[in-house]
């Protein structure tokens, strides 16, 4: 069984040899996973998997070789029902009141649901359940809410009461890069740096011949890229179809030599006080630490959809997770943003057609947006070069 698993592992490009493989078969003699699937997965991945970039291909390795042995899930009655889908034509009339609700109402509410529903719902507009309009649950028609399992699409959720897990951006993408290295290359801002050190051929030369042929040396500091650049990324949710196309991005930024620093940090939907470092494993750094640590001279390119439910960017305690609360709106943050870093551009996934969404057009006048493209990545470059004086 296990060892099918490790062909699967190389086949999918991840590095494991023998003594990976040896200390697994030791693990398992120790009873390490417990004789779960879930813990197996868990074990395996901390000893075959070096890299977080590589935690896709070994989930793809894994589904392909256990797919077929599912793990017993006490929670799988409400998998189950959560995921009932009802034909929209069933829906019933939206009752009146519930689409002026604030935050704060909607979450004692939904409170109040949790303790009082027994069953499992469908096509309602009071209780917890899928398809019908009430604020809670998914795949129905209200226009705001709490989002409880399911898909998201309608963008219009208030907060979205699960565990979110997103997954961090891969840096090892090579389709489409090089042509987004070369854009990014333009941002190269060279000064002389340093004690004069660097020989001057031409000025040598001209030196000598005013000097009536006795050589004189001339020097100068070496010139010496200065250009700091600072990536922030939308990860997760409407962001997921444009995953490999922000992955592009991230690995030319990665991969390319022409910067004295780069950095990169994730967020969902919005920026509020704090970025992350690892979203996946929800890693953050405080937004006024990036503040100190990192000089207002970077150029910083901000990656995302900026598409979201109002409420979201424009009230405190808007914050789409259910579980963190945000004293001050999101819009309030991106202009705090601004202010630190005023060479700084938004870079768009989402077709121009979609940008006068009312989030997206906030957005916009905090920044200068462009599409997320190679023409775009070209015109927010220039964009960020002519703030360089």
């Amino acid at each position: 069984m296990f060892i099918p698993f490790f062909y699967a592992l190389r086949a999918y490009k991840i590095p494991v040899g023998t003594q990976e493989l040896m200390t697994l078969m030791e693990a398992l003699s120790k009873d390490l996973a417990e004789s779960s699937l879930d813990r197996f997965y868990y074990l395996a991945r901390s000893i075959f998997v070096k890299s977080e970039s590589l935690y896709d291909a070994y989930d793809q390795a894994f589904l392909a070789c256990f797919k077929e042995s599912g793990s017993v899930d006490i929670k799988k009655e409400l998998y189950d029902w959560l995921n009932k889908i009802v034909d929209p034509a069933q829906r019933p009339q939206l009752p009146p009141g519930l689409e002026s609700l604030d935050l704060n109402e909607l979450r004692r509410r939904f409170l109040e649901r949790l303790k009082e529903q027994l069953e499992e719902h469908h096509g309602g507009n009071h209780w917890i359940g899928t398809g019908g309009t009430s604020p809670f649950g998914h795949s129905g028609a209200h226009p705001s809410g709490i989002r409880i399992g399911g898909p998201g699409g309608g963008r219009s959720a208030m907060q979205v009461a699960e565990e979110r897990r997103f997954e961090n951006y891969r840096n090892d993408r090579i389709l489409d890069t090089r042509q987004l290295k070369v854009a990014l290359k333009r941002l190269r801002k060279l000064d002389r740096v340093g004690m004069a050190e660097e020989l001057q051929l031409d000025e040598t030369i001209d030196a000598t011949c005013k000097n009536a042929g006795d050589i004189e040396f001339v020097f100068a500091p070496p010139r010496k890229n200065q250009t700091e650049l600072l990536l922030l990324m939308d990860a997760g949710g409407s962001m997921t179809p444009y995953a490999q196309l922000v992955e592009s991005l991230f690995s030319a930024a990665h991969a390319s030599n022409h910067f004295k620093a780069f950095h990169y940090f994730y967020f969902h939907n919005c920026i509020y006080d704090r970025v992350f470092t690892d979203i996946y494993h929800n890693k953050a750094v405080m937004l006024d630490e990036i503040f100190r640590r990192y000089r207002d001279t970077h150029y910083v390119i901000i990656v995302g959809d900026a598409c979201m439910n109002p409420y979201e960017l424009f009230f405190a305690g808007g914050h789409i997770n259910y579980w963190e609360q945000n004293d001050t709106p999101g819009i309030e943050w991106l202009h705090r943003l601004k202010q630190h870093y005023r060479r700084s551009v938004w870079l768009n996934p989402e077709p121009e057609s979609y940008w006068q969404h009312p989030t997206i057009r906030a957005v916009r006048e905090v920044y200068k947006m462009f599409p997320l493209s190679i023409s775009g990545m070209t015109e927010a470059v220039d964009e960020l070069r002519s703030h360089s004086n």
